[in-house]
């Protein structure tokens, strides 16, 4: 009852009722990634490629789309990883949630969030001011 809830009032969490609806409607499963998100194919969209999409296992945050899956959703490929032997490169990195608005966030030295002073630029950068 609880998931059925979320479905109708919230859209951060997993689907609406709307896309399990377009999902049960027109998706073609295609696979699944490590995180437990699920990738669908369905109808052609108006520039001729099929719609894709995913739905989220749980909180739905675009940096979990693992990176083998990015390409295939982004048109970069045809194939998805599920019907090749995905391999991950060195250069790709796991995982790491967004952390904005978290204790864990980035802030550099200087910033609003972070006392002391902002490191001193080089002389090669000039401040517009106005008037100037």
């Amino acid at each position: 009852m609880k998931q059925l809830l979320l479905q109708i009032f919230t859209w951060w969490n997993g689907q609406t009722m709307g896309t399990r609806f377009f999902t049960w409607r027109h998706g073609k499963r295609v696979g699944e990634d490590e995180f437990g998100n699920v990738y669908y194919e369905g109808p052609m969209t108006s520039w001729g490629q099929p719609k894709r999409w995913v739905i989220y296992n749980g909180y739905a945050d675009a940096s979990k789309i693992a990176s083998g899956w990015h390409g295939w959703m982004h048109y970069r490929t045809d194939t998805p990883p599920s019907k090749e032997d995905y391999k991950a490169r060195e250069w790709e990195k796991a995982h790491r949630p967004n952390m904005t608005g978290t204790a864990a966030a980035y802030r550099p030295q200087g910033s609003i969030a972070v006392h002391g002073e902002r490191p001193r630029v080089t002389g090669d950068y000039d401040a517009w001011t106005p008037g100037s």
